[in-house]
């Protein structure tokens, strides 16, 4: 906008009449400033809203106990290189149920270097829904140093756990272990 002065009006008159035509273009400005900032507002939670089905993540704690034994060593798959026992364990807390699997390990874990991986299948009642599904473990030692993933199984959930994700992370200390399960579940149907 471009203000110019009349040759006509004496000059305090100018002066007045350009103060009020600055103050009137400041008032359009800061009105047109406020009504798009109180568009976008207004725009704002609708655009961080979750859609109403998008899961949320949940989390459950609690102990377990695990019991491990010791299978025959197979030959055709590396034989006395490579341990194999079975899993065994009762969890506790938010998520009350059984696991049952597999581990298969390498290494010298009492010189700080080995691996392990696993499956374990658990069945039971996670926050107040029953179902089952599998656990993937992948664990690494080296040099006394331990890194140890515990993923759902995609496409495992069954029954309340249908749709299941997440990832565990497992705890010990003085001998005892505990867990620590952040997870997603579909919304429940009505």
């Amino acid at each position: 906008m471009q203000l110019q002065l009349r040759n006509d009006r004496p000059r305090a008159q100018a002066d007045i009449w350009i103060r009020d035509e600055a103050r009137i273009f400041a008032s359009i400005m800061l009105c047109a400033c406020l009504g798009l900032s109180a568009k976008l507002l207004a725009q704002a939670p609708a655009a961080r809203t979750l859609p109403k089905d998008a899961p949320m993540t949940l989390h459950a704690a609690g102990a377990f106990d695990a019991k491990t034994t010791p299978l025959p060593p197979d030959d055709t798959a590396g034989g006395a290189n490579i341990g194999r026992y079975t899993l065994d364990k009762q969890y506790h807390g938010d998520l009350e149920g059984t696991a049952k699997g597999e581990m298969l390990g390498a290494g010298d874990p009492a010189k700080g270097n080995a691996g392990y991986v696993a499956i374990e299948y658990v069945t039971g009642t996670l926050h107040g829904r029953s179902g089952s599904f599998a656990l993937q473990h992948s664990g690494m030692m080296e040099q006394g140093k331990f890194q140890l993933t515990v993923n759902v199984v995609p496409g495992t959930g069954a029954g309340g756990l249908a749709g299941i994700a997440g990832t565990m992370t497992i705890i010990i200390a003085n001998g005892k272990h505990s867990y620590d399960f952040e997870y997603t579940l579909p919304a429940k149907s009505e």
